[in-house]
């Protein structure tokens, strides 16, 4: 019987919301907790509290559940944050960090997370995150945040430099190609396979890989196999390809290790990729991703408006919930990947940085496995990003222009560095209520 009160900020987003409080309802660790809902969105926030409502009388479940607005009125008490907010209208900013870098040169492959875009991105969304962290700082300092927002290394980062003592993770589902792609590759059941896996988010390769039983290791064979394996697979829906791999085949191919991530996320990162990746692929996913979340949309309204919002709180296939479970049953289980401040667990990138991992889950928290010495050259491309990481968070917390300027100049995502002014003038206007760079 739990006594933990959990918060859920973002609950308005709401697969995200009722997946999450799905997998609460699920949890036997959890059974008597409090649930605590909050966005900024009223009118989302009653349909995530009238499904979540129906599902406990419907199903006759131990646990009380708050909705509410007030952010430091949802934050009193709470042992567990999870956030997944988002600035929206998420898309309407999502084409522009796209489509107006491209007029100025630059090179990105999908401007979320990577590239001028991300910067942008990050300019947006980081503000309202460290004023979460700042009420959290301040009413339930000792709580455990999970975060799942993007970009997730520059949240992290600058949440790590403001509020060094907040005890905070981030989880990204990108491993999951790794557990979709090795069992066919290997011809090996993936519960068979030991694997190290990390890097950046969304930037990340599965480094070392051996079989439990015979203590082979895996990683000649994942290179001798795999890179005719990704010639030829295709993962998608109908005749749309929507999980390009093109670039994650080269760089298994020229580098020795497999990302765990798909085109367009490992190609944000890097300048060169727009010669690689498959474009079409990348065009694919985002338009089936922007379809396929504004019908889940409706039909979610849609079904909690006719009483059965209870059918939609079902577990999703997140991480966050275990890893409370973790931490509240001194599990000690082993998470194949989290985002944490890096203090040596890559020995060579900075430690004042922010990595994807493997980690221990106990009462003590989540602890990332060290993974020693990235391999050459692969981390020198991690390294740029690093730099180009650190020069955003400084520009967000200081609300500096000259950083970000610095941050471009640093980015081989934007080679036009003649157009950097121009670039920030406009992207800056089309962004005053949100973008503050003096």
């Amino acid at each position: 019987m739990s006594s933990s009160k959990i918060v859920v900020i973002g609950a308005g987003s709401l697969q995200f919301g009722l997946g999450t409080c799905g997998s609460i309802f699920n949890s036997k660790v959890l059974e008597g907790a409090h649930v605590g809902l909050h966005d900024i969105s009223a009118g989302n926030l009653e349909l995530a509290r009238n499904a979540c409502q129906t599902k406990i009388d419907h199903d006759n479940l131990n646990f009380t559940l708050e909705a509410t607005t007030n952010r430091e009125e949802a934050l009193k008490g709470a042992n567990f944050i999870v956030n997944s907010i988002e600035v929206g209208p998420r898309f309407y900013w999502w084409e522009l960090d796209k489509k107006i870098p491209l007029k100025y040169g630059s090179t990105q492959v999908f401007g979320e997370n990577g590239g001028p875009g991300g910067m942008f991105h990050s300019l947006r969304v980081l503000p309202p995150i460290l004023d979460i962290c700042e009420d959290i700082n301040k009413i339930c300092p000792d709580a455990t945040l999970i975060n799942f927002s993007n970009p997730m290394s520059r949240i992290l980062l600058s949440i790590k430099r403001k509020f060094p003592n907040l005890k905070t993770v981030g989880l990204c589902h990108e491993i999951a190609l790794a557990e979709h792609l090795l069992p066919k590759i290997l011809k090996i059941p993936f519960n068979e396979m030991e694997l190290w896996c990390g890097g950046l988010n969304h930037m990340g390769a599965v480094v070392k890989a051996r079989h439990k039983e015979t203590n082979e290791d895996l990683i000649p064979e994942i290179l001798k196999k795999g890179v005719r394996f990704l010639g030829r697979w295709r993962w998608g829906i109908s005749s749309r390809l929507i999980h390009p791999v093109d670039l994650t085949r080269h760089i298994l191919e020229n580098y020795g290790f497999l990302p765990y991530t798909n085109d367009s996320h490992y190609g944000e990162y890097i300048g060169w990729a727009k010669d690689l990746v498959n474009k079409r692929g990348i065009k694919n996913f985002y338009a089936y991703y922007r379809s396929s979340l504004r019908y889940s949309g409706w039909r979610i309204r849609s079904k909690i408006r006719r009483g059965k919002g209870h059918q939609l709180v079902k577990p999703d296939h997140e991480r966050a919930i275990p890893i409370i479970e973790g931490i509240l049953s001194d599990s000690n289980h082993h998470e194949l990947s989290v985002n944490l401040p890096n203090d040596g667990i890559i020995s060579n990138l900075p430690s004042d940085s922010v990595i994807e991992c493997p980690a221990t889950v106990n009462k003590s928290g989540v602890k990332g496995i060290p993974l020693g010495e990235y391999p050459e050259p692969l981390v020198d491309l991690l390294r740029d990003e690093v730099a180009v990481q650190d020069l955003v968070v400084k520009a967000i917390l200081n609300k500096s222009r000259e950083y970000a300027v610095q941050a471009l100049e640093a980015d081989s995502n934007f080679p036009r560095k003649d157009l950097i002014d121009p670039f920030l003038d406009e992207m800056i206007e089309l962004q005053k209520d949100w973008v503050v760079l003096c």
